[in-house]
């Protein structure tokens, strides 16, 4: 069986980006490209909410042949390239998604939970998801979930985008606490158990 693995970038005080979604207050730096190329090197499918995988395809695609690009970046655009996708969203199209379209599959958000646990149950590598707090948020409470990577920065911007969106019934275990070389970030990866009895 599959790993869901969801890896966010978080403040000190819980958020996920600043007011009106603006993601540049967080400490985006080359440690957490590092990190994300880790994790997509374990993985053979990306899992996006539509506006990280807009924002994504709207980024990621030229950086492979960008020789001025840092190299961890060029390698994370190829990999962006050729793994398999899934979008979850009701507004995106099929002419939306280039040029992704080989790699990638649209599911509408009524669907999403019974699509995830299906690629969970087959075979393959881990299945893991930047960012897209919506769509991750809402897997975390249907159970679908297995690792939880927050990659904590030492802001506190004290408003904005929280990191969680509901509150989570499952047993966190903690499993590793990593600083990240050459970044400010520390990796905080927790392992998401079964619900918790009532």
């Amino acid at each position: 069986m599959r790993k869901l693995i969801v890896t966010i970038l978080s403040t000190l005080d819980g958020y996920a980006a600043g007011e009106g979604g603006n993601v540049f207050v967080m400490p985006i730096d080359l440690g957490f490209d590092h990190y994300n190329l880790e994790r997509m090197r374990a993985a053979d499918t990306m899992l996006f909410g539509a506006t990280s995988f807009h924002g994504a395809r709207g980024y990621w695609p030229p950086l492979a042949d960008d020789d001025s690009a840092p190299e961890v970046e060029r390698e994370i655009s190829r990999l962006h390239n050729t793994l398999e996708k899934v979008v979850i969203s009701d507004s995106t199209s099929p002419e939306d998604i280039e040029p992704w379209g080989e790699t990638t599959e649209i599911v509408r958000r009524a669907d999403a939970a019974a699509r995830v646990a299906e690629l969970k149950a087959g075979e393959g590598a881990d299945i893991v998801c930047f960012g897209s707090i919506t769509a991750w948020n809402d897997l975390l409470a249907q159970g679908l979930v297995d690792e939880l990577h927050l990659l904590v920065g030492p802001g506190i911007i004290g408003a904005g985008l929280p990191t969680f969106q509901h509150a989570v019934e499952a047993e966190l275990t903690p499993v590793e606490v990593r600083p990240l070389p050459d970044s400010k970030l520390v990796a905080l990866t927790y392992a998401v158990g079964a619900a918790a009895p009532a």
